[in-house]
């Protein structure tokens, strides 16, 4: 009796059909690290621009089960954390896929509104997490300019056009038209908050303060829902097998066309370098709040 071979199936077939124990599950993975603001060859972090196409690609991998956030950043523009947000719980809903986040040394102000984007939040036990608040900070050189004898020269159509010039002294009109807008986005931050862990968040006063915790304070105020990490926490809800895949690696530095212009053009270089300190001076300031 001749024998009978089944036929191979092709691979994308054969893939639908494997049950999980011969086709593990597949946990598409994003990296959000860096400050959250607008992104450029000389300025790294976060913006809706440099995570789109990462977080498309996790949630449409074939085979796909969830899709995990590894989180670090101390926050930044408020505008850029709520877009990703946004997109994040967007493509969750059309795909119907869950999303986990893993805070990893901070997840504070503008990286905690990422993390909200997830059904379930996790951090490690000195992970920094919270700050939920709005913050504008800046320098004053009215007296710095006096001594070395600059004359601030400002015009402007508008009367509001100048407000908090870093070279004129301030304004208290100024300064509460700031602490208006600060109030309204502080509102919103709290709102999404509420909205993103509902009946699981806490009762604690200090909770929209901009207070900040490790893993076990966030955990009982009910910022997080657990400890742990990626890999154990995906292998416990779906398998030892499960595959994780990270998506969205940056690109080498020389991959990224840095430095051509301003190679072409000297004071374009030298413009460009004055920019990248001043916003690592930011940068620094950002992390440096929270110990880092």
């Amino acid at each position: 009796m001749k024998k009978y071979i089944a036929p191979l199936l092709p691979p994308p077939l054969r893939r639908r059909v494997m049950p999980d124990w011969i086709s593990p599950a597949i946990v598409g993975v994003v990296q959000l690290s860096g400050v959250i603001g607008t992104v450029s060859p000389i300025r790294g972090g976060i913006d809706l621009a440099s995570v789109a196409d990462a977080l498309e690609t996790a949630f449409s991998l074939r085979g796909v089960k969830a899709v995990a956030l590894l989180i670090n950043s101390p926050g930044g523009s408020p505008v850029q954390s709520s877009l990703i947000y946004k997109r994040i719980r967007a493509l969750a809903s059309e795909e119907n896929i869950p999303v986990y986040a893993f805070a990893e040394d901070v997840a504070a102000s503008g990286g905690y509104m990422l993390a909200c984007a997830a059904d379930e939040i996790f951090a490690d036990e000195s992970s920094v997490i919270g700050s939920i608040g709005v913050v504008s900070a800046g320098f004053g050189f009215t007296g710095l300019i006096d001594k070395i004898g600059v004359e601030r020269r400002v015009h402007t159509s508008g009367e509001s056009k100048a407000q908090l010039d870093p070279f004129k002294p301030e304004n208290p009109e100024d300064v509460e038209r700031l602490k208006a807008l600060q109030t309204e986005v502080h509102e919103s931050f709290k709102s999404l908050v509420r909205h993103a862990r509902g009946t699981r968040l806490g009762k604690d006063d200090d909770l929209f303060t901009g207070a900040y915790w490790t893993a076990s304070g966030a955990r009982a105020r009910g910022l997080i829902d657990g400890i742990g990490d990626v890999r154990s926490v995906m292998r416990e809800r779906f398998g030892d097998k499960v595959k994780l895949r990270v998506v969205g690696d940056k690109k080498p530095l020389w991959r990224r066309g840095i430095g051509l212009t301003s190679l072409q053009s000297p004071h374009l270089l030298g413009e460009g370098f004055a920019h990248g300190l001043v916003s690592a001076l930011e940068n620094r300031s950002l992390w440096s709040r929270f110990g880092l």
